[in-house]
């Protein structure tokens, strides 16, 4: 009976050894006494206890390994590049993916760094940044035809940092900020060329309609002068009185727009009480003088024509030419 518990013991304890499972996205390398045997995917497994032997777990899952390099640019600036790659194990390449490459991780940052310390050389610091991209793609299609081979898919690669020197990016951000400046400066000299255009064109206009509304207030007044001048004729006083008198009331209004000012300082000279009647008569004396200057001019011009007539016009008038 003790013996029978014994052996019975022992069964289970072969039967619980001889189970195992296998995780999700996960594949369990076996061998029987040192040799591969198989490969078991993830759920429950069974394999002989003290003959088959577990060797490795290989993960299926898409992995990242962050790559960081130090390289030097065309225009001999040293930067620091991440570089992120992006992999996993081919599911029906395990066998390769375990037993053909020992440290993984280490042979894929060995390509990386000689695929981007070949290329980034051919590029100045600008270029490195705009065609980070390239760089990528780069990288990936050196490490998919080296790593396909150990049964390893190179996913993606990417380049998610690139750190120049303190002193590079200090000189690119003054750059930067001169450049943003200069711009600024542009659009400034733009906008108050704008603004002096402008202005120019609405004080030429301002002064476009104030000359026009000079010109017809000065209109207004000739033809209110005429027609008063018309009305005075029609009266009896001739045009030279009535002139004198227009010039006469023109000026007492002006005084009177004078003294409606009480800040005016505007003194008119002479202003005596007998200046309106020298005003009136000097005025009737000159246009009278004018007029006969005139009158004079007009016979003196018109004896001169007479003198320069032909003679024989002359000598019709005296009888002299031939009765042929």
């Amino acid at each position: 009976m003790a013996g029978f518990g014994i052996v019975g013991g022992i069964i289970i304890l072969l039967i619980f050894l001889g189970f195992f499972t296998v995780k999700q996205q996960s594949a369990a390398i076996v061998e029987r006494f040192g040799k591969f045997n198989s490969i078991r995917h993830s759920g429950l497994q069974l394999k002989i206890p003290f003959v088959d032997r577990i060797t490795g777990v290989v993960n299926l899952r898409i992995q990242q390994l962050d790559v960081m390099i130090e390289t030097k640019t065309k225009d001999n600036v040293f930067v620091k590049m991440k570089v992120s790659v992006q992999f996993k194990v081919i599911a029906t390449n395990v066998y390769d993916a375990f037993y053909k490459l020992e440290y993984p991780h280490d042979q894929i940052t060995s390509y990386v760094f000689d695929v981007v310390r070949a290329e980034v050389p051919k590029l100045i610091l600008d270029d490195v940044f705009e065609r980070k991209d390239n760089i990528a793609i780069a990288v990936k299609r050196e490490l998919n035809e080296a790593m396909t081979t150990y049964g390893y898919d190179i996913i993606n690669t990417l380049i998610t940092d690139i750190d120049p020197d303190i002193q590079v990016k200090n000189a690119m951000n003054r750059i930067n900020a001169a450049d943003r400046e200069k711009v600024a400066a542009e659009y400034e000299a733009e906008a108050s060329r704008i603004r002096i255009v402008a202005k120019a064109k609405a004080e030429a206009e301002s002064k476009r309609l104030q000359g026009q509304g000079i010109a017809d207030q000065r209109r207004e007044i000739a033809q209110g002068l005429l027609e008063s001048v018309d009305t005075l004729n029609k009266a009896g006083i001739n045009s030279q009185e009535a002139s004198a008198l227009i010039v006469v009331t023109q000026h007492y209004d002006t005084l009177q727009s004078v003294g409606a000012d009480s800040r005016s300082n505007l003194i008119l000279l002479p202003n005596a009480p007998s200046a309106a009647s020298d005003m009136l008569t000097n005025l009737v004396a000159s246009f009278a003088a004018s007029s006969k200057v005139g009158e004079m001019t007009s016979a003196g011009l018109s004896e001169k024509k007479a003198s320069k007539a032909p003679k024989y016009i002359s000598d019709v008038d005296n009888g002299n030419l031939d009765n042929n």
